[in-house]
């Protein structure tokens, strides 16, 4: 593995001026009711890089205030879906136009790789919303032919006033995945991304503004999960939670809304995604797809393949491969283009993936690359693959969220079913074979949301995303993702007059 974790900014790039720190309500950003501010710390070097609002409950009661205003006596959930569809069509364009700046944004804050944030992750998120945007004016209710001497029809209708709680691993595109749909619904919102990443949503509030939503329609509070996060997950008058985190704040959440008013919960949680590798696969393709679904965004990915299982017969050869593979896995700063993968997102990340490393070992699995933080400063850690590892060690059953494989043999197909299904999540398996009935029998008995055949890290606005079990409920992207916002009304008339005068 080489390293380049102690370069500065890479090539001459400029650094993003910090021009958005406070909150944003009602269509301006102003300070915390407290006037509190915490610290956003660079990845890279552990130094601060803005001081930002905190808000609290009363700042989460302004901003569901100006929604509420914005649901009920405004423009938007009473536009057409085609007004609706034109002015998302212009914040996608800006969302465009502004990808340097939101690329630098999120390689700052998060410590995200700045050129796969400008090719990837700013265009998923513009075409997000010219995909909802496109939904927009296509949101149907039915004609219902009722027993008697009725008719009636249904109504899709916006749930209401919706929070947004979003996690820091992909700051932007989860901003997205979840304000787009809501949008193209005609729902209002407040959006709390999290403490780690608080830049991007703030600069996408701005965007918004000069797209010309109205006053209220998009809120943003920035603040901490225990005082923020759960003033939205509680809160009387909000009508709807979505939210992308972990499994033990996901269950807080849902008790929260249970507590208050009921409100309808969506969640995407944890992930232990397997990779089975079959006999029959290109080892070469097979090592590649391997080291990209565990060590991709640093592992700091839900759907992270961080259980690799290979089958017997070609087992000793890819381990060999994969070992050789990591030598030219470059760790640095993520502003480099020659760089792979950059730091965890802050020192409680990166400590607890050296934890787990740890763990690991003491629970006598064997290293067989990396193990180590690298780098004189910042929170870089070594892609690591530890073999020799049973189902009941930690490092194979609970979510590291880090760049940490564990490599397993198997024998039949029988056996990586079962040993893939032994785990409390089920977001996503990747399945590596030529054998199109393996594929088909894997796909179908793993019990997860989404299946990577000789692929992974494949999503599409039209592909349907979340879990199964510990995972959570849901679905992002697709027309499932405009359901979690739409209400069913059903309305029944007579056809010839009342039967009952």
């Amino acid at each position: 593995m080489a390293s380049e974790a102690n370069s500065s900014a890479g090539d001459g790039l400029k650094l993003p001026e910090i021009k958005f720190t406070k909150l944003f309500i009602n269509g301006c950003f102003v300070d915390a009711v407290s006037g509190k501010t915490f610290e956003s710390l660079d990845p890279r070097n552990g130094e601060v890089i803005a001081n930002i609002a905190a808000g609290d409950k009363e700042d989460v009661d302004l901003a569901v205030k100006a929604a509420r205003e914005a649901f009920d006596h405004g423009k938007w959930p009473r536009m057409s879906g085609a007004e609706r569809g034109k002015i998302m069509m212009k914040y996608a364009d800006l969302i465009e136009q502004h990808a340097e700046e939101l690329a630098a944004l999120e390689c700052l804050d998060a410590g995200k790789l700045f050129f796969l944030n400008k090719m990837n992750d700013v265009p998923v998120a513009s075409n997000l919303v010219r995909y909802y945007a496109g939904a927009a004016d296509k949101i149907h209710g039915e004609t219902l032919k009722l027993s008697g001497e009725f008719q009636g029809y249904t109504l899709r209708e916006p749930i209401g006033v919706v929070g947004h709680i979003i996690p820091w691993n992909f700051p932007t595109i989860m901003f997205f995945f979840k304000v787009a749909p809501a949008l193209a619904a005609g729902c209002t919102m407040l959006v709390k991304p999290a403490e780690q990443t608080p830049l991007t949503a703030l600069y996408c509030a701005h965007l918004a503004k000069q797209a010309g939503f109205p006053d209220g329609v998009l809120n943003v509070v920035t603040g901490f999960g225990a005082t923020a996060g759960a003033a939205i997950s509680s809160h009387m008058d909000v009508d709807k939670v979505s939210f992308t985190g972990s499994t033990e704040v996901g269950r807080l959440v849902m008790e929260a809304a249970a507590r208050s008013n009921l409100k309808s919960v969506s969640l995407e949680l944890g992930g232990k995604s397997p990779v089975i590798i079959c006999d029959d696969a290109d080892i070469d393709m097979a090592v590649e797809l391997a080291r990209t679904a565990i060590f991709y965004n640093k592992g700091e990915i839900c759907v992270a393949g961080s259980r690799v299982y290979v089958q017997e017969g070609i087992y000793d050869e890819f381990v060999r491969k994969i070992a050789e593979s990591c030598k030219s896995w470059i760790v640095g700063d993520p502003f480099s283009p020659h760089v792979h993968q950059g730091p965890q997102v802050d020192k409680k990340q990166f400590d607890k993936v050296l934890r787990y490393i740890d763990h690991g070992k003491r629970e006598g699995a064997t290293i067989l690359t990396g193990g180590k933080a690298c780098g004189e400063k910042g929170f870089y850690i070594e892609p690591t693959i530890f073999t020799d590892v049973k189902e009941s060690m930690l490092i194979a059953q609970d979510e590291i969220f880090g760049p940490v494989m564990s490599l397993m043999k198997f024998k039949t197909i029988e056996e990586a079913i079962e040993r893939a299904n032994d785990t409390r999540y089920g977001l996503a398996a990747g399945i590596v074979t030529k054998d199109i009935n393996i594929a088909n029998r894997l796909s179908r008995s793993i019990r997860a949301g989404i299946i990577w055949i000789n692929c992974y890290l494949v999503f599409d606005n039209d592909c349907p995303f979340g879990g199964y079990k510990m995972s959570g409920f849901g679905r992002d992207n697709g027309m499932h993702a405009l359901e979690k916002y739409l209400q069913v009304k059903s309305v029944v008339i007579p056809i010839y007059g009342s039967p009952w005068r």
